[in-house]
């Protein structure tokens, strides 16, 4: 396999995060776990979106944000390997045989020399090397959540330099993206659920600073305070790059009269535009759906995209960075070299993020017979998803995508005919293009509300439709194929739904199959046979909460808490802090001349007068006032501290940080204390689910479970066991087992509970569910890496007394280890392995309940569970 700048970084990065992500600024690391498992229900970043952001903080962190060049020297430097620098940026040996195999001249002719760079195809590459300033691409297949990435970046950016005010980090963004289709989805980053992102202390700080614009049509100007922080500006590239044709006549009025002054009236209305955005320090710029400025229109957008922001570069007062996100990371089938991050539609498919499609493209040769063609496409389609609905209760539907109007006027009347054929009401059939337009009808097809099933389209529908009950899509008659049209159009349909198994398909003429398979190389570097031959590796399922009821679980858990001690209250003593070597802070001077300006350059006319100032100050009575508050101090004895060392009553604003830092180091007395209490634990917490109503006009609680494809045979829904249950198990449905032990024990157990049945109130296999804003039955145990972890036991038998049996189900070979850190507890000693911490810290539940609970370990040395361990368990709840 080729090496890549992407498949290296992805080890390095790997490597970062197993060690907890080592840097000089620790608040990251709480960042980048939260952002993993934040606590609680609800959004959670998927996988590929987690493995952007850590790419992306290992660049600015670890390599300190680098120019893309200088990190392909780093990560191949050519004088140690020659041949692999060229593999991974795509450089032939004869081009390299022409720089006379020395790199300096190989560098200077690709950055130079048009006709090498044409001969040897070295455009992309080109635009790679030329760049003065960092730019990164990542690059991730449709569904994976580009606009959410590109929103949590900008969370973290400005949660970071809130915490580290003179860190090297991003302080505004600019997101923008070509045409009006694309900025709408960008709206996207106002509704992010930031604080499943961002943990609680540092989104409170970033939602109270956080300033979103989004430009509007018609506005001449940019309506933010220059020179400001905390701006998310979300616009196209139309109303901002360095071109005066991308303002229009209106957005300037009627008082122009020639052309000479309205030409120059757009000049200044970009460069407005262009000044406000680069007044704003830190500026960092992401480009969403980036393939519109690199990819197929490399040579055209890339340029005037380019142009705008390296104004930016050369105007801002620091630019950080350059992000672009793409699913398209090849350029004419040269991989772009700015890539960073790819994850392709098989991975998506693989994942369970998109639907599956394998054997499921479809090619016909209709070149004389197009309503035959149709005719089909609707039946097969009602055939094959007729039935088939979302969760919600949202019918499959199909997308039919047309060359011309014309040609949806021609064809309609086939479709009508073939759902008469069917029994099925023409009222079914959705047109939207320019002759026949209905936006409105358009917007809600994707919902349950909607009563079309078929969409009939020209020009519409393709990138950024977002209809995840789109099951099919079918493109009428040969199409060009131009900006990736076919390949837009039939992915569609791939977007994937929780719970859905069912594959997509995609209808093709002979001819439109070819063009798909070209984009597809084009585009991602995999072929129709590729795509053909991926299924998934995980899938995700709905599971559904049956019993709502279930009574808590009361029993005495130790509750720690940190106090303050009494003598913490004792007085504060603060003096001065000084910044520098404790002299005092100085006066700031100015310079200022008397200048004229002649369009960019500004010259001197007059004499030269100094100007003074002193630095910002606060009043002592205020500083007070803030600091008791946060501290919990009594207000007059610490204004009459502050008092005595500012007897003038003003503080300096650069001196708040020093006294905040004396003063914790003064009130840091605390002790850590423990109690016994009673508490009621929830097995199924209501509130932890998604309220919902199904099809039926019924209340549900749901979650959502994800699985990999191989454990598919350990869920188990409760319609396969309704003969064996008695009434006991399934609090939801699907159980997901994690082992074949599991789903034993559960089955033989539920056999020899129904043998002798009065004493049992019910068995719950609570091992899935894990969520504590699902349930409060976990357990924390201590780990190795001296961080408290929880941990959820498998299964809960309880008595109608209310008395439990708790019961692990592990591999036989952690037997012998368990026991060992069970005999270490009892003589004071520390165990060594992670099932034997566990196994203390539900020893320690035991003890402190022994009249309620009792917890065992079953241990399986093979996947059936003996059937002599089963009768040892009925004994144990007997016997309680």
């Amino acid at each position: 396999m080729p090496s890549y700048l992407y498949t290296l970084l992805a080890e390095k990065v790997q490597d970062w995060s197993d060690k907890g992500y080592p840097c000089d600024y620790p608040a990251l690391q709480e960042i980048l776990e939260w952002s993993k498992e934040p606590d609680g229900s609800g959004f959670r970043l998927r996988p590929p979106q987690i493995r952007a952001l850590e790419t992306y903080w290992y660049l600015r962190v670890v390599e300190n944000t680098p120019l893309i060049f200088d990190l392909y020297k780093k990560v191949f430097p050519p004088d140690e390997d020659p041949d692999l620098m060229l593999e991974a940026l795509g450089i032939s040996q004869r081009a390299f045989q022409e720089s006379k195999y020395q790199f300096d001249i190989l560098w200077d002719k690709i950055k130079d020399d048009t006709q090498f760079v044409k001969t040897h195809r070295l455009n992309a590459l080109r635009e790679t090397l030329n760049l003065d300033y960092p730019s990164y691409i990542f690059a991730l297949a449709m569904g994976a959540g580009k606009t959410a990435l590109i929103g949590a970046i900008i969370a973290q950016e400005f949660g970071m330099a809130r915490e580290y005010p003179d860190g090297p980090f991003v302080q505004n963004a600019l997101v923008f993206a070509p045409g009006k289709t694309i900025i709408e989805s960008l709206r996207e980053i106002a509704a992010l659920p930031y604080e499943r992102i961002l943990p609680k202390r540092i989104y409170k700080e970033f939602a109270a600073s956080v300033k979103l614009t989004f430009t509007r049509d018609g506005d001449p100007d940019i309506p933010i305070i220059e020179n400001s922080v905390y701006n998310i500006v979300v616009t196209n590239t139309e109303k901002i790059r360095i071109q005066k044709e991308a303002i229009r006549k209106s957005d300037i009025g009627s008082l122009f009269a020639s052309a000479e002054k309205e030409d120059e009236a757009k000049r200044e209305i970009a460069n407005r535009r262009l000044r406000k955005i680069a007044s704003l320090p830190h500026l960092a710029i992401f480009s969403d759906e980036a393939h519109h400025t690199y990819g197929q229109s490399l040579e055209t957008e890339l340029k005037k995209v380019r142009k705008t922001v390296d104004y930016l570069h050369k105007e801002s007062p620091n630019l950080i960075c350059v992000v672009n996100t793409t699913g398209t990371p090849y350029f004419k089938r040269q991989l772009l070299r700015d890539v960073v991050i790819w994850y392709g539609l098989s991975e998506g498919i693989n994942d369970g993020i998109l639907k599956e499609v394998s054997d499921n493209i479809l090619a016909f040769d209709f070149s004389n017979d197009v309503e035959q063609y149709l005719a089909f496409v609707v039946e097969d389609f009602f055939k094959e998803y007729g039935d088939t609905t979302l969760p919600d209760g949202t019918p499959a539907k199909l997308a039919l995508y047309f060359p011309q109007t014309d040609d949806v006027e021609t064809y309609r009347p086939v479709i009508e005919t073939k759902l008469l054929e069917l029994g099925l009401p023409q009222t079914l059939i959705l047109e939207h293009h320019t002759a026949n337009e209905n936006k409105e009808d358009f917007d809600r097809f994707k919902t349950k509300d909607s009563n079309h099933r078929i969409a009939l389209l020209v020009n519409r529908g393709t990138e950024g439709w977002n209809v995840p009950a789109l099951f099919a899509c079918a493109l009428a008659r040969r199409l060009t194929g131009s900006n990736n049209f076919v390949l837009q159009a039939a992915s569609r349909c791939l977007r994937q739904i929780p719970g859905n198994s069912k594959k997509a398909r995609i209808y093709l003429s002979l001819d439109n199959r070819d063009i798909l398979d070209r984009q597809l190389q084009e585009t991602y570097g995999q072929t129709i046979g590729d795509i053909n031959r991926t299924q998934r590796e995980r899938k995700y399922e709905p599971i559904k909460l049956r019993k709502h009821d279930i009574p808590p679980l009361c029993i005495r858990r130790i509750i720690k808490t940190v106090v303050r001690i009494d003598s913490a209250k004792t007085k504060i003593n603060l003096h001065r802090p000084y910044k520098t070597g404790g002299k005092k802070l100085k006066k700031i001077q100015y310079t200022v001349s008397e200048q004229i300006s002649t369009q960019n350059v500004l010259k001197q006319v007059g004499d030269e007068i100094t100007l003074e100032s002193v630095p910002a100050v606060r009043d002592v009575y205020a500083v007070s006032v803030e600091l008791a508050s946060n501290y919990h101090l009594d207000l007059w004895e610490l204004y009459d501290e502050l008092k005595r060392i500012y007897p003038d009553g003003d503080v300096p604003e650069e001196h708040i940080t020093g006294l905040q830092e004396q003063i914790e180091e003064q009130t840091r007395n605390y002790e850590e204390r423990e109690e016994t209490v009673e508490r009621a634990l929830a097995l199924v917490k209501l509130d932890g689910f998604t309220e919902e109503i199904d099809a039926e006009g019924n209340q549900v609680y749901t979650a959502e479970i994800s699985y990999p494809i191989d454990r598919e045979i350990l869920i188990q829904h409760l319609g396969r066991w309704k003969d064996r249950t008695g009434g006991y198990g399934f609090h939801y449905t699907p159980y997901n087992f994690d082992s074949q032990p599991e789903l034993s024990f559960f089955e033989n157990m539920l056999r020899e509970i129904q043998v002798d049945p009065d004493d049992i109130e019910d068995i719950y296999f609570t091992g899935a569910i894990t969520d504590p804003e699902k349930t409060d039955f976990y357990i924390e145990y201590k780990g190795e890496d001296g961080n408290w972890h929880r941990y959820t036991p498998d299964f809960i038998i309880r008595k109608k007394d209310g008395k439990c049996l708790i019961l692990e189900i592990k591999d036989s070979r952690f037997e012998a280890a368990t026991n060992d850190d069970l005999e270490r507890h009892s003589r004071g000693e520390h165990a060594k392995t992670t099932e034997g911490r566990k196994a203390i810290a539900l020893l320690h539940y035991q003890n402190l309940n022994p009249e309620k609970l009792k917890y065992e370990i079953v241990y399986a040395k093979n996947e059936t569970i003996p059937h002599d361990s089963i009768k040892e368990v009925h004994k144990l709840i007997i016997s309680r």
